[in-house]
Order: structure tokens, then sequence, then C-alpha cells
């Protein structure tokens, strides 16, 4: 008969049961019962819990002593600053990040394991990143060593994947690549090649990039451009029906959340703030509801300068930052039912670019962030893609 562990996941800070947490051991994953219980085969090695709103934990087990093991979760609201690919081989912009880790209520960092471009700036063993020109810059010349640093400073660590807007890789494989109306390989705004998220073989490359950051020691994998492209008259694949869309981006999500399962990682999500309001899927596949279904986490980017039709009640976002994140988080909440704590918003810590242009500053921040937390989130994080931030608007 195999070997089988029972055992507890309990809150570290009043040892009360843990519900729905996720315990991982070996191959085997199990979620814990209303006690907190869990029942699983268990072979000698480690076995780990998470869950919404606390830090992992890890135990060793093998012996008699261990055979009903009680791993006991912290209480976590991660607040995050960004660090771009550049930002984080930068060593001024990195520092100044660390030391705003160290002096303020900053307590996480959301790094780039693949940036908007599909860079990829450390020397990664998927060999598809080498074959499709990803691997052309490096700004971090061991990201495991610095993943084990970082942990060591009691960072959480989330790590950032752009999905499907990647144009080294269409570079590379124009099959996989998303067309214009005629023919030719669609580029964005930015110049920007897209891969169709219907093509199912290039998926394996996002999976084995998150699995790898997986393997290094994040805490959280966070996919940012899971999406279609919002621009209309372009071809796929398959028939561009919300239908179709909504099964591919949940499809590539349910996917990745099966490769992550052994190593017992969060998975997220960022999602267009609109995809609150809206019913559907904001015709680029991002159904609100169906997403939260399949990730840990739920990312709404939260930027006011986001919000050109303003929201009910708000039409002008510049006037009411803090009406804006508290509302769309409430209705984003009700409507995946009423748990403020899958979410984690992104919160615009730049310069407007779409009203009025003003600074985003102490005022501003700060009226985010207590709009969040008031929200009942798990936590927030900063977005400025400089990388430059101050301690405006954060506690100590």
């Amino acid at each position: 008969m195999a070997a089988a562990m029972e055992g507890r996941v309990i809150d570290a800070s009043n040892g009360l049961p843990i519900a729905g947490a996720v315990v991982v051991a070996g191959a085997a994953s199990v979620q814990t019962g209303g006690d907190g219980s869990f029942f699983l085969p268990a072979p000698a090695g480690q076995v780990s819990a998470r869950a919404i709103g606390y830090a992992r934990a890890t135990m060793a087990v093998g012996g008699q002593e261990e055979a009903r093991p009680t791993l006991r979760l912290a209480p976590l609201r991660p607040k995050a600053l960004y660090l771009s690919a550049y930002g984080i081989g930068n060593q001024g912009l990195r520092d100044a990040a660390l030391h705003l880790l160290a002096t303020t209520e900053l307590n996480a960092l959301v790094i780039d394991l693949k940036g908007d471009t599909g860079m990829v700036p450390y020397p990664s063993k998927v060999a598809q990143a080498a074959l499709c020109g990803a691997r052309d810059v490096t700004t971090v010349r061991d990201m495991a060593a610095l993943v084990a640093q970082l942990r060591r400073d009691g960072i959480y660590l989330i790590a950032r994947i752009v999905a499907f807007k990647d144009d080294r890789l269409a570079k590379a494989h124009p099959e996989w690549s998303i067309r214009s109306a005629d023919g030719d390989v669609f580029r964005d705004g930015e110049r920007q090649a897209w891969i169709d998220p219907f093509q199912r073989e290039a998926w394996d490359y996002l999976l084995d990039l998150a699995q790898e950051a997986a393997a290094m020691g994040f805490d959280e994998i966070q996919f940012d451009y899971v999406r279609f492209p919002d621009t209309r008259g372009l071809r796929f694949a398959q028939p561009n029906m919300e239908r179709n869309r909504v099964a591919a981006i949940t499809g590539f999500l349910q996917a990745v959340r099966q490769r992550l399962a052994p190593y017992g990682v969060f998975l997220a999500a960022d999602l267009f703030g609109y995809t609150a309001w809206n019913t559907g899927d904001t015709e680029i596949g991002q159904d609100l509801p169906a997403i939260a279904r399949v990730v840990d986490y739920v990312s709404l980017m939260l930027y006011p300068s986001g919000y050109q039709f303003g929201i009910p009640g708000v039409p002008d976002p510049m006037q009411e930052p803090a009406l804006i994140v508290q509302r769309t988080l409430q209705r984003a909440i009700a409507r995946t039912g009423g748990n403020g704590r899958r979410f984690r918003p992104w919160l615009q810590a730049f310069r407007d670019y779409a009203f009025d242009h003003r600074p985003f500053d102490a005022d501003e921040i700060r009226a985010q962030v207590d709009a969040a937390e008031s929200a009942g989130t798990d936590g927030w994080m900063l977005w400025n893609p400089r990388n430059s931030y101050s301690a405006n608007g954060l506690r100590e």
C-alpha cells in the first residue's frame, strides 16, 4: 500500500483552520476541507500549502513524527512595485525599489520574465527563448540567484510574463501570428506583432517559461496581455466569436494551472478594468467571471487614465481616482462571488496621458491604495513604466 499522509492547514496568526487551501506533495495535490484537514498520497520529501490571502508554506516530511503535519500559513497582502526587464537589471533602479521596500509598507516586487516586446532578460533554459531571438539582451545574469536573495529578504515575488503580445515569437513563427484583413502580419499601435491565442502550439513556450519561473522560486506567476488585441477586422485560426475567444483564454490559463500544479505557486491574470463593467468578453476574450474561476488572483488594471469613457457616476476619472478603483472593485467582486481577496489591482503611479496630464503623486496614489484596501483586496501593485517611484503616498 502506498504511503499516505493526513494533516491540517491553519492560520499562523490565530490557529484557525483554513478551508480550501491547496496542498501539494510530489505529483499529488488536494484542497483542505472545512476543518482545514487534508489526506493525500505522500512519499518522503516535502509538502507545501497555499491559500488565498496567505504566504506559501513548505515543510519536510518523511518520519513518523511528520505523519500528521500541520502547515501554518501567515496572512499576507502583497503591496508591490513593478520592475521591467531593464529595471530589475539596473542597479540604481533596483536599489531604489529595494530601499522603498525596506522603509515603507511595500513588501513585494513584480518582475518581468518576458516583457512587452517578447524579451527574456536572463539566460533562460527554455530553448524557444533563444530560437525566437528573445535572448538578445541580458539584464540579469543569474535570475535564480537574485530570486533566492530577494526571498531571503522576505520579499514576495511575482513573475510577470507577457503572453500573446510577442513580436519576437511572431517573427520567428509567422504561422502563429495574428493577421490583418489583407493577410499581412498584424501590428498594433506600437508596431508589435501578436501571437494568435488560438494557436495552441505557441502555448508551450509560455508554459515552459512559467514552469521555469516557478522552479526558480517565484511565489506567483502573473500573465499580462492574456487576451486578443482590441482591434477589429483581424484574422485568426478560428472564427472570431466570443465563445471561441473565451474558450481560448480560459483554456490557456487552465493549461498553465495544470503545468504549475506540482510547484504550489499562485497564478494571476491581468485584465482590463472595463471587464468588470462589461458583461461580455470586451471582444478580447477576457470574461471576468470565467477567468476568476481558473486563476488565484485577478489583477484588474484600474489606472484612471485608462477609463476614457468614465464609469457610471464618475464621468471624469481624474477628479475621482478613488471612486474609479472602489466602484470597479465592488462590481468585480459582486460578479465573481463576493471574495475581495481574489483581487490584487494595478494602480496608477505615472503621469496621466489621457485627460489633463496631471502627475499622480502622494494624494492620488494614497487615494487609490485606500480605495483598494477598503474593498478588501489581497493587496495592490503600483505601475510606472519607467520604474520611477517614491515614498509619496506610502506609509512607513
